[in-house]
């Protein structure tokens, strides 16, 4: 259920009204997250509050969201609970987990969501009287955030405790939609609900998506932003850019994070150990200018695949030179990052069938299934590359599941 009553015209003095555009000097009124309405109300004075987050949980003055709850008079913040890389985000590689720890600057326990648990047990919530979630996604359906959110709102409701998601923008924007939906077969940490890998949506509408039309039947109260439109990129925003993760480092990341994740499945690093991860992609057995060529000659809109060669620090090749190609977004409305990434990938496989591999299992904690089958959401775009059916048309192959989706999507959209 969402309730806006209590929020329409607040003034929020910790919250910064305008910010300046250096490209041209003109006022950006900066977006009102769902954060900053919720403590202008009374909603969780009086209350046992737990909190999701991690450090990109500030608002526009740099306030976290766990010192501001902290320091709220007549509010005793119980408890804090980590996603993926941690509270703390200090965990640079992927799929490791954290442990639960002590938040000595606050003097509460902090619970590992990526531990030997991936959702709150019942121990952790039963000295709560409400849990709020403040965690900032980045608009594709692999990124873990949403799924510990999913299983806040699933133990919640087993515990009979509300919970309450504070919108934040989805930061490349809320009106294109991407991709390959997840077959339920499928289903893993990565992907737990049908959904396309660019889903156009903010975590506050992804909440009331699997709340509602995927049955979860949680407590919950989405805090809807304001100043914040469908066609906004996050540089719109007037909102800091603080790193989700420890490899979105940029907003350019994380418009090209819905494609080059799928890099993830295969033996070519996606440019962890590099300062531009998920722009930077490649291998030691690869021609950069000859696949920059190919991948150019599809002539896809909004992105130029630029030659390069690079030496990742850590990760996949580490300290082997690389051959590969940076994605360059020309055009952000037209630019489609997982068509782009995918056509990539063919250039790539099309250099040498040979050295172009899956990666093996295990990936998010499934043993059996190929990786690039848990991200991609089915075995239909591996077996689509490996039957060289060309770029255009698997990406046509998305559209008709895609428009299904935009139905049901469109009776959960708060903007």
């Amino acid at each position: 259920m969402i309730h806006n009553s209590g929020i329409t015209g607040l003034h929020d003095p910790d919250t910064n009204v305008n910010t300046i555009d250096k490209s041209n000097g003109t006022k950006i009124m900066t977006t009102r997250l769902g954060s900053d309405l919720l403590l202008k109300t009374d909603r969780i004075t009086g209350k046992r509050v737990g909190i999701v987050a991690n450090p990109a949980s500030l608002n526009a003055s740099f306030h976290h969201i766990a010192d501001r709850i902290h320091n709220q008079h007549g509010t005793t913040l119980v408890a804090l609970f980590g996603p993926q890389h941690g509270f703390n985000s200090d965990v640079q590689d992927n799929m490791i987990e954290t442990d639960h720890d002590v938040d000595q600057a606050r003097g509460v326990p902090v619970f590992s969501l990526y531990s030997d648990t991936k959702k709150p047990l019942k121990n952790m919530l039963a000295d709560l009287d409400l849990l709020v979630i403040d965690l900032q996604d980045v608009g594709t359906r692999v990124y873990t955030y949403v799924y510990t959110m999913a299983n806040c709102l699933k133990a919640c409701r087993d515990s009979g405790l509300p919970v309450i998601v504070c919108d934040r923008p989805n930061p490349i924007s809320g009106i294109e939609v991407e991709g390959p939906l997840l077959d339920q077969a499928y289903t893993s940490f990565v992907g737990q609900f049908p959904i396309p890998m660019r889903h156009g949506m903010t975590i506050g509408e992804l909440a009331l998506l699997f709340n509602e039309h995927f049955n979860i039947g949680a407590q919950l109260e989405v805090i809807p932003m304001k100043n914040w439109e469908r066609s906004m990129y996050y540089d719109a925003t007037g909102l800091p850019w603080i790193m989700p993760s420890p490899n979105i480092p940029t907003l350019d990341t994380a418009i090209v994070y819905p494609g080059s994740v799928l890099f993830e499945g295969t033996a070519l690093s996606e440019g962890r150990g590099t300062t531009r991860p998920f722009e930077i992609l490649g291998a030691p057995w690869v021609s950069a200018e000859r696949c920059a060529e190919r991948a150019n000659s599809t002539d896809l809109p909004g992105v130029y695949f630029r030659p390069l060669v690079f030496v990742p620090t850590f990760h996949k090749h580490q300290n082997n030179t690389c051959g590969g190609c940076q994605i360059h977004i020309t055009d952000r409305k037209r630019f489609r990052a997982v068509e782009s990434a995918v056509n990539l990938m063919i250039a790539f496989r099309e250099e040498s069938i040979s050295d172009f591999v899956w990666r093996e299992p295990p990936y998010e904690y499934e043993h059996t299934k190929t990786p690039i089958d848990i991200l991609a959401g089915s075995a239909l775009l591996r077996s689509q590359i490996e039957a060289s059916i060309s770029i255009h048309e698997i990406a046509e192959s998305w559209k008709s599941s895609i428009e299904k989706f935009l139905q049901i999507r469109a009776r959960h959209l708060l903007y």
